[in-house]
């Protein structure tokens, strides 16, 4: 299916990457700024989440700054179970993200814990779940990279 952008889809997406307003009703005030309803806003965003031209909406917490920790992690998952292996790993709440890759390490996602320990603790959950080696790639240096796409 072939989805093409409005001039609006365009401001809407551009105008979403550039923060929304910390107020009691964000989509409110953004719908004020683009001379849209706050329904009309959150139908669209819904639409383009939807038909796949927003893949991830939602906020980024930097969950060290919180107390918390991440961890990025691999799998190498034999392709006749990547599914079942795929619904398992995402059940933890701890799984931030997941891609799969045309690599031997097939399955990567983020995990993202309240405390530290839980890393190790979630990993072998998933371990247990799945029967399959989490390995766990930690990070060592953090990079700030901007990035942000012109709709």
């Amino acid at each position: 299916m072939t989805v093409t952008l409005t001039d609006l889809d365009r401001r809407l997406i551009n105008r979403l990457q550039d923060d929304l307003p910390l107020v009691p009703h964000p989509f409110a005030s953004l719908a004020e700024e683009l001379g849209l309803s706050e329904e009309a806003i959150v139908d669209r965003i819904r639409q383009l989440r939807d038909d796949g031209l927003l893949t991830r909406f939602g906020p980024f917490f930097d969950a060290e700054a919180l107390g918390g920790a991440f961890c990025l992690c691999a799998m190498c998952v034999p392709e006749d179970r990547f599914e079942d292996v795929l619904t398992k790993v995402n059940a933890h709440a701890e799984v931030a993200h997941n891609y799969e890759r045309d690599h031997e390490l097939n399955m990567w996602f983020v995990l993202a814990t309240e405390e530290r320990g839980d890393i190790m603790r979630t990993a072998k959950d998933i371990e247990h779940d799945t029967g399959l080696e989490v390995l766990l790639f930690p990070k060592k240096r953090e990079f700030f990279v901007g990035f942000r796409v012109d709709a």
